[in-house]
């Protein structure tokens, strides 16, 4: 079934009923000279201008890149809540493949809509864009984070991602254990690019036996030389997730990684990774607390480049922010005491406590 438009009525309702998204806007953003086809997702501004990045990827159709930036928008709230920033949640998908199609053209024609929101959305990078290309978006729109040090930007937001994922680890590691060390540990990461490889310095600095995989051989070529000890690599993320003895499972490639396939095979009694929406469908988190798999919601653990992208928009400073990003210890810790205290498993409770933020946000609104 389709609406009007031709689009599946599944995303209008997505769209319109709050239970699943509650989306105060979607733009469908077309530029025939530069072949820019976007969407702009706006979930919330409760907490100020929506933040997000910006996904440049191939999708089979166009109803999927909707239904894609309206996932990873209402996402973004949550995290933006759930890190302490003034900011809503809202995220761009530019469809095509980047190595194709991406051009200085196209990325100034997709800053020019960004700009037209009038500072309602703010962009940074994504999956498919870098430092590199929000420098050509910020020509256009001043609303643009992400971009060089040269160009007054903070630059790479991996590395913070990074951090943040490390200290969810740490945090999951003391909640299971009693401690947070994660010397010894093995664990087993799906995606060691952008942010997947700085993960693993991390863990290797703590001693941690560390288990990769990845689509690239040549991400895991870079990440074998790099470690001729202390790691190593299996052919794919089916074989990594039954790996015997693995401690911690780190999701770090796209989303939907945790579902009814994979929860049922995985060895790991912790879940904890950079990659946004990681639980398929609802349910799964429930799946995961009766198989006794600690879950670090994703939005919470990944929340370290956001606190850097919105940092950058008031004077980038990288102590203030690697600071801030070691709160998602603390953060992470909290939500698994609400789980327990709760009864509920940790994404839910993660849920709560950002929607009761977004919900006394709006409210204050409406009171002034």
């Amino acid at each position: 079934m389709t609406d009007v438009t031709g689009a599946p009525a599944d995303v209008l309702h997505t769209l319109f009923h709050a239970d699943q998204g509650g989306h105060e806007q979607v733009v469908l953003c077309q530029d025939r000279a530069s072949g820019l086809k976007a969407v702009i997702a706006l979930h919330s501004t409760a907490l100020g201008p929506a933040l997000g990045g910006t996904r440049f990827y191939p999708y089979a159709t166009e109803a999927e890149a909707v239904a894609d930036a309206l996932n990873l928008a209402r996402g973004m709230s949550y995290k933006n809540a759930m890190a302490g920033l003034d900011h809503g949640g809202g995220k761009a998908v530019i469809i095509g493949d980047p190595e194709r199609i991406k051009t200085e053209e196209l990325l100034l024609a997709y800053g020019r809509f960004v700009a037209s929101l009038g500072g309602r959305y703010v962009t940074a990078c994504d999956v498919g864009t870098y430092v590199a290309d929000m420098d050509v978006v910020a020509r256009e729109c001043r609303w643009t984070t992400g971009r060089s040090p040269e160009n007054g930007g903070a630059g790479d937001s991996s590395v913070l991602t990074a951090y943040g994922v490390y200290q969810g680890m740490r945090a999951s590691a003391q909640h299971l254990w009693g401690d947070p060390t994660l010397r010894g540990r093995k664990v087993g990461i799906a995606g060691v690019g952008k942010v997947g490889h700085h993960l693993v310095e991390h863990l290797r600095a703590e001693g941690a036996e560390v288990v990769i995989t990845d689509v690239r051989e040549d991400a895991v070529g870079r990440i074998l030389a790099a470690h001729p000890e202390g790691v190593t690599a299996v052919a794919d993320t089916a074989t990594l997730i039954r790996v015997e003895g693995l401690d911690i499972y780190a999701p770090c490639a796209l989303g939907g990684a945790l579902n009814d396939d994979t929860v049922p095979a995985l060895t790991a009694k912790v879940v904890c990774g950079a990659a946004n929406n990681q639980l398929a469908h609802p349910g799964v988190e429930k799946d995961l607390a009766d198989r006794g798999i600690l879950y670090a919601p994703d939005y919470v653990v990944n929340a370290g480049g956001v606190i850097q992208v919105a940092d950058e928009l008031h004077g980038f400073d990288f102590e203030r922010c690697k600071a801030k990003a070691a709160g998602i210890y603390d953060t992470t810790l909290a939500i698994f005491a609400r789980a327990k205290e709760d009864g509920i498993p940790p994404a839910a409770a993660a849920d709560r406590i950002a929607e009761q933020r977004m919900h006394d946000a709006a409210a204050a609104r409406r009171a002034r």
